[in-house]
Formats: C-alpha cells, sequence, structure tokens
C-alpha cells in the first residue's frame, strides 16, 4: 500500500483548546443580540471604561520608558545581581493580584510617609489606579522584552561598535529595531492586563471605578444584564489591541541614492603587535606577536582562540587583554569606537531591519561616495534596497565588506569570513579580497581554520590552539618548515612523518628506509619529512611494497591510501585508473628530490625519533 500523510492527534488536542475559548465568546454573542436591555444607558459606563483606558494607556508609558532599559540590562548581565533583580521583577506574576495591593497599601496608604506626603490622595485616585496597574502589569513587558532582547545576535552589537556607535547609539539603532516584535508583544501584554486589573486596583483605589470594577459592581447588584455593555466595550478594545500589535511596521527610508563613486584614499600599510593575556571563563589565551607586514592570518582548530584574539584587537574585550600596537601607535585603551578598525564577524552579521545601502551606511563616519564606490565594487549594483533575508550567502558576504570598508578604515579584521559560503563562491570571494589587499594595500588580520585560506590573503601567519601560539612567522617559512606534526595537521600537509637519520642519505622510518639529501644531518638526528601525494608514483615491481587501505575515483584523479609499514601510512593520487582493489600490494616510488626533510626541533641530533 502507497504510504499516506501519517494521522497525529495534535490538531485535535489544539481544537479543543479553541473551542473552549470560542464557545464563551460565542455564548455572549448570542445573548448580546437577543437581549432586550444591554446596559449602554446605565450611568458611569463610558465614565469607567475611559479611566481603565486612560490609567493603562499611563501605566504602559511608564513600564515602556522604564521597563525596556531594564530588560536590555537584565538580558545583557549574568551577575548575581542581575539575577535577583530578574527574580524580583517576577514576583508580581506570582502573586494574587488582591496581595499584590496589599503590598501597595503599604507604601500608598493614608497613613504612610508617602501616602501623608500627598495628603492620603494617591488611594482612591486615578493616581492610585495607574500604580496598581503598572506593578502588576509591569513583569509581562519586562519578560518579554527581556527575552527579545536575549535573542539579539551578539555580533551584531560588536559590529555596530567597530563601526563607531557608542552603547546608547546600539541600543537604539540596533538592539531596539531587532528585539521590537517581543517588545511590541510585551506592551500588549502589559496594556491588556493594566486594562482588566481588578484585585490590586479594587483594594488600592475602589475610586473612581474602572471598567473592571464597574461590571463586577453591575453583576452583583442587578446581575447580568447590565453586564453586556462593559463586556462588549472589553472585547471591542481587546480586538483593537491585538489588530494594532499584529500590524506590521513599514521601515521607510534608505531610498535616497548615494553620490557618484570616489575612490577610498590609498591605505596606510598598518602593522600589527600584540602581547595578550586574557582569561574568558576557564579558557586562557596568552599570545604575543609583532608583524612585519600588513596581512596576517591567524590558523587553528575551533576553540583554539583564534576569534578571541580578533576581538582583543579590535577592542571588543577591553583594555585588560594586554599591550596592542597599530603600527607606532598604542591602541590598548582606545576604545572600540574610536580605534578606526572595519570588523567583518562570523556568520554574515548584518543588521536584518536595514536596507543594503543602510548597511554600507551604518558607520558613524561612513563616507556616502566610498560607500558607494565600494557598493559597486563589490558587485552590489541593484541590490540597494534589499533586506539581508533577501539576499544569497555571496551577497550578504559582500555587503558585510562593503559595510567595514566604508569608512575606509586603517586595518580590517576577518572572522572565518567565507566559513559559511559554497566552495565557488568561497573561491570567488577569496580572489576578490586578495586584489583588494594587492590594489589599495588593505591591512588585514584574517581568522581562518582553512590553510588554503591563510596562505592566499596572508604574508604572515601564528598557528594557535589552545590559547597559545604553536608557530609564528613568513607564510613560506611556516608552511614550508612545520615545527611538529600538530602544526602540520592544522596547515593540511600531507603525508608527514618523523624519522631518524641512520646513514648519510638514509632516514628509517619504522623500519622501512628512504633515500634523501641529509648529508648536512647527524647521524641519529631525529627528523620531519613529508611528500607531496602527487609525486609518490606507482610501480609494477620496483618500490617500497605497500598493501592498498582504500581508493577513490574522483574523475579526472584517483586517490589511494596505502599502508608500508604498521606506523608509514602514505596518500598518493595519480591521474591514471587503477585497477586495484582494498587489500592488494603494490609498489610505490618516493623520488628522492621529492621528499622534503628537516630537523625536527624538539628534539636534540642523537636523540630517537
Amino acid at each position: 500500500m502507497g504510504g499516506g500523510v501519517k494521522r497525529t492527534p495534535l490538531p485535535w488536542l489544539g481544537g479543543l483548546l479553541v473551542l473552549y475559548l470560542a464557545v464563551p465568546l460565542g455564548a455572549f454573542a448570542l445573548r448580546f443580540i437577543g437581549s432586550p436591555t444591554s446596559g449602554f444607558s446605565t450611568p458611569g459606563l463610558f465614565s469607567a471604561f475611559y479611566i481603565s483606558v486612560v490609567s493603562a494607556t499611563i501605566s504602559l508609558a511608564i513600564i515602556t520608558t522604564l521597563g525596556v532599559p531594564l530588560a536590555y540590562a537584565l538580558a545583557r548581565s549574568r551577575s548575581r545581581f542581575a539575577t535577583i533583580v530578574g527574580v524580583v521583577v517576577q514576583l508580581p506574576l506570582a502573586l494574587p493580584p488582591l496581595m499584590s495591593g496589599i503590598l501597595l497599601i503599604y507604601i500608598l496608604g493614608p497613613y504612610t510617609t508617602l501616602g501623608r506626603l500627598f495628603d492620603g490622595r494617591l488611594t482612591q485616585s486615578l493616581a492610585g489606579v495607574v500604580f496598581a496597574q503598572t506593578f502588576v502589569s509591569a513583569p509581562f513587558l519586562i519578560v518579554t522584552a527581556r527575552t527579545a532582547f536575549g535573542t539579539v545576535d551578539p555580533a551584531l552589537m560588536d559590529v555596530a561598535a567597530t563601526l563607531g556607535h557608542s552603547e546608547f547609539s546600539r541600543f537604539m539603532r540596533v538592539a531596539l529595531p531587532v528585539a521590537s516584535p517581543g517588545i511590541r508583544v510585551g506592551m500588549l501584554l502589559a496594556w491588556l492586563r493594566a486594562f482588566g486589573e481588578y484585585g490590586a486596583v479594587v483594594i488600592v483605589a475602589y475610586h473612581p471605578f474602572t471598567i473592571p470594577v464597574y461590571t463586577y459592581n453591575e453583576f452583583s447588584s442587578t446581575g447580568l444584564p447590565d453586564t453586556i455593555a462593559p463586556t462588549v466595550l472589553s472585547i471591542v478594545v481587546a480586538v483593537v489591541a491585538v489588530g494594532i500589535s499584529r500590524t506590521r511596521i513599514r521601515r521607510r527610508g534608505g531610498h535616497a541614492a548615494l553620490p557618484a563613486p570616489t575612490t577610498p584614499p590609498p591605505s596606510a600599510s598598518t602593522t600589527v603587535s600584540f602581547d595578550l593575556d586574557r582569561r574568558l571563563g576557564d579558557f586562557h589565551l596568552a599570545l604575543a606577536y609583532e608583524a612585519a607586514g600588513s596581512r596576517l592570518a591567524i590558523l587553528g582548530p575551533s576553540g583554539s582562540g583564534k576569534s578571541t584574539l580578533l576581538r582583543c584587537l579590535a577592542g571588543l574585550l577591553g583594555e585588560e587583554s594586554g599591550p596592542i600596537r597599530f603600527g607606532d601607535h598604542s591602541v590598548q585603551q582606545i576604545p572600540v569606537e574610536q580605534r578606526r578598525v572595519g570588523y567583518v564577524a562570523q556568520g554574515f552579521a548584518l543588521f536584518p531591519h536595514l536596507t543594503v545601502r543602510q548597511q554600507v551606511m551604518f558607520a558613524v563616519d561612513a563616507n556616502p561616495g566610498v560607500a558607494s564606490y565600494w557598493l559597486t565594487r563589490m558587485h552590489l549594483d541593484g541590490l540597494e534596497d534589499r533586506l539581508p533575508s533577501q539576499l544569497s550567502g555571496g551577497q550578504r558576504q559582500r555587503v558585510a565588506l562593503a559595510q567595514a570598508l566604508s569608512r575606509s578604515p586603517d586595518l580590517l579584521l576577518l572572522d572565518e569570513p567565507f566559513s559559511a559560503l559554497d566552495a565557488p563562491v568561497r573561491h570567488e570571494l577569496r580572489r576578490v579580497l586578495r586584489h583588494l589587499q594587492r590594489e589599495s594595500g588593505l591591512s588585514t588580520v584574517l581568522v581562518t581554520h582553512d590553510p588554503e585560506e591563510a596562505a592566499i590573503l596572508a604574508d604572515e601567519v601564528i598557528v594557535v590552539s589552545n590559547g597559545t601560539s604553536l608557530q609564528s612567522g613568513s607564510t613560506r617559512q611556516v608552511f614550508s618548515r612545520p615545527s611538529s606534526p600538530e602544526v602540520a595537521r592544522l596547515l593540511g600537509i600531507p603525508n608527514l612523518h618523523e624519522a631518524a637519520v641512520t646513514a648519510p642519505g638514509l632516514i628509517d622510518v619504522g623500519g622501512a628506509l628512504l633515500e634523501v639529501d641529509s648529508a648536512d644531518l647527524a647521524l641519529g638526528t631525529a627528523v620531519l619529512w613529508s611528500i607531496r601525494p602527487e609525486h609518490i608514483r606507482l610501480s609494477p615491481t620496483e618500490g617500497l611494497s605497500a598493501s592498498l587501505a582504500d581508493i577513490t575515483d574522483l574523475g579526472t584523479t584517483t586517490e589511494l591510501i596505502v599502508w608500508v609499514n604498521p606506523t608509514l601510512e602514505l596518500e598518493l593520487r595519480t591521474p591514471n585508473h587503477i585497477d586495484l582493489v582494498i587489500g592488494d600490494i603494490c609498489h610505490i616510488e618516493l623520488p628522492r628530490d621529492a621528499i622534503t626533510l628537516w630537523p625536527r626541533p624538539d628534539h636534540a641530533p642523537g636523540n630517537p625519533a
């Protein structure tokens, strides 16, 4: 039988709840239509309705003005004090509303210090209603806004800081717009909660009547007939409020055309030197280097401290990280907003609410002509009014580069800029950036785990692991002479093994003797050696005997893995078709002049490898 759509009880379970919520509304609608009297002419109805609307609106204004900044601070803090404040903020949610009113009487009552200051008029007044509503409804906005701020990508705040925006500017121009959908939901909940509050209000301010107090009084005195009108008004208010909250806010702006492109000024060559010592939890970054050129790469595995190092250079972790110099100038005590760096974070950290044009003009000192130049240079013409969600991965990365370059930074910091891209796009953007480096003298510090990327985009490289440097120097020096097998693995160097010089021109690799150029090495010297896979040749009968462990047909080449002995595995590639299967015995030749050999730095001559 053909497989059909599997039945699931989930829609039915959800439907039961919807039915439960809808049936009372339907029953009320029937009663309203068939009732000869509804209570709209009862004295005090519209006055109570007015009091509820006005007091709830005033309460929302107070909660929003004070609660949104509080929610932002709580979302960004992990301190114990913030935890305590968070608990205090949520307590009114757990208290019965009547108990909340009792608590407020201890502060606002006519015989309290505050109450006597206002001649006992805080209760039984509009002010008392607002106080009660604010106390019980504030948590709805604060908790929701805190969650919304918690979803804002920290990389967006970092990028905004490196573009020159202060903490307040980042809050207003990044955090607030990005979190606005959640904040609007919190505002709706807080207003509706304040509008419908009864328990706290009836304790603190029985007069003037709000719509819930008025409705309860009418129900107590005359029953249901006179409660129809206030119920209708409340339903209408709820529908309007929910409708307003669901209305999408269309942000306009940013459509003014940029001026004609202006060629950015030539970049001065900026070298970087640093001596960092920074702890983040259990992780310790201890790294020092003085670059000789303007193109540096930080290469290492995930979790090695590469991004932390870059954030230190940008100033995002403060001046406690250690001395940092750009050229001849110390920037350790210069705040991130003033360091004049361009920062391209991981994962296309673009502001989701801004168009491409607004992105490249977001820096406080962005030059419109230069921004226009980079839009053209990055082939973003015609995309100026698109949001990031309307762009491909490669286009978003180009926008991030144009954004960082629009302020003509002294130094461009790149944190895994192409790792999330498809191979063809990654290859293309590497070449674009390399051309920019050569063309404009752009100074860069690149963080990557890709050895090829480091070789293409840097003249110097630092290989890092666990927060420390394993090897550093010129790209050619590090790639041609890795200091250890671990470095070689991180550099992607294949067929790297340890050996020892056993005779002039011979090394011993687990019992296999290889001919090499080792005339300048003493007997017993521990060495590292390597040979590229394409330099190893298959032979019908001559050379080392090996067992075929794996074979892969890549179309244009065939890749083989062979075992010469239990300690020597080699990878080789050949353009020829190979009629072998796994387990077959074959013979390989390793040309003497194709083997690269160097003494192992961590072994003295005479010690075994």
